[in-house]
């Protein structure tokens, strides 16, 4: 007869094997338990990093009035920026057909517009939001009436964010949002045309964003927050203005601007609340209230943004932006 073999397994025999079995499953049992710890460990990094609003700026800007500036494919492919503002829709209630003005980039009124659709939905493809802003510092706007209110939301809704209407001024788009950057005219109903819109787009089951750019004195003069006001709505992102006004801008000191930063921050809870500066020094961009990039860096943003409600960096305006390079001096802080 044959000799019983003794079988080998990389030169180690079954009797050694038999001998180590329960001291190397003993190992595995504690590398396996040690590297669920690190698992469990690296998920609530992650989960605390996503609510942390410290590091968890945007940045976002506002493009139209400058017919310089390039087309709006061009800037999403070129700058940083998460959120673009498309500027201005400056006629709209009280009876009036609605119209957008976009400083040399193309003509509404002859339908000269309806490129945008592609440059639209090219932002939308590379992850950035495109929001149409109405008002701004010229135009004839304002509601007049819960009515009016209600009419000016629908034709919004029907032409730019993927209604029934066969001719929007920018084509067939179906954008983020919209933009109440809202100047003059009074203060009332625009709660209304808030409500209304959050309706459709639910009936619709859409997301739609809501956003207001007030000036930095608290409260806003039209945007509130107050009754019938738009921030007594209750909006998604909040563009504080702070500049254009001394009395709460930086002006080699942080101290008023911080102040109403803080005013700002802690009575909009429920909003995302944005710093809005000039992206440059030119009185071509703003008459006041620019800060410089190392400044904003190291100086303004470590102290607003402990606030819980920071929601980043708005820069006026794309053009400005495009002469100085602001955003890319800053986007790593924001």
């Amino acid at each position: 007869m044959p000799h019983p073999r003794k079988y080998r397994t990389l030169g180690v025999d079954t009797q050694y094997k038999s001998e180590h079995l329960n001291e190397n499953s003993n190992a595995s049992i504690e590398l396996f338990t040690l590297g669920a710890s690190l698992w469990m460990a690296v998920v609530m990094l992650l989960f605390l990093a996503g609510t942390n609003r410290v590091s968890a700026g945007s940045l976002a800007s506002y493009w139209g009035q400058n017919g310089n500036e390039g087309s709006l494919a061009d800037v999403c492919s070129s700058r940083s920026y998460d959120i673009l503002m498309i500027s201005f829709l400056n006629v709209f209630g009280n009876g009036q057909t609605p119209a957008l003005n976009l400083a040399g980039h193309c003509d509404p009124s002859s339908g000269g517009c309806q490129g945008l659709a592609s440059d639209v939905q090219s932002c939308q493809t590379s992850g950035k939001k495109v929001i149409l802003s109405l008002g701004g510092a010229v135009g004839s706007y304002g509601l007049s009436s819960t009515q009016d209110a209600q009419d000016v939301a629908q034709y919004l809704w029907d032409n730019f964010f993927g209604g029934s209407s066969a001719s929007s001024p920018l084509g067939a788009v179906q954008l983020d949002g919209i933009d109440l950057d809202i100047e003059a005219g009074g203060s009332s109903y625009y709660s209304d045309l808030i409500a209304t819109l959050r309706s459709l787009a639910q009936n619709y089951g859409k997301a739609l964003f809501i956003t207001a750019a007030p000036q930095c004195p608290f409260p806003d003069a039209r945007l509130g927050p107050g009754d019938g006001t738009a921030l007594s709505a209750g909006v998604d992102y909040v563009f504080v203005q702070f500049y254009n006004n001394p009395q709460c801008e930086y002006q080699g000191s942080s101290d008023q601007l911080v102040a109403a930063w803080n005013q700002w921050t802690s009575s909009l809870t429920s909003s995302q609340v944005f710093l809005g500066v000039p992206a440059s020094d030119s009185t071509d961009t703003a008459g006041s209230g620019y800060i410089d990039p190392n400044t904003l860096v190291n100086t303004i943003l470590p102290l607003i943004k402990t606030a819980s409600n920071y929601g980043g960096v708005m820069l006026w305006n794309v053009y400005a932006d495009e002469q100085t390079n602001y955003s890319t001096q800053i986007r790593g802080s924001v």
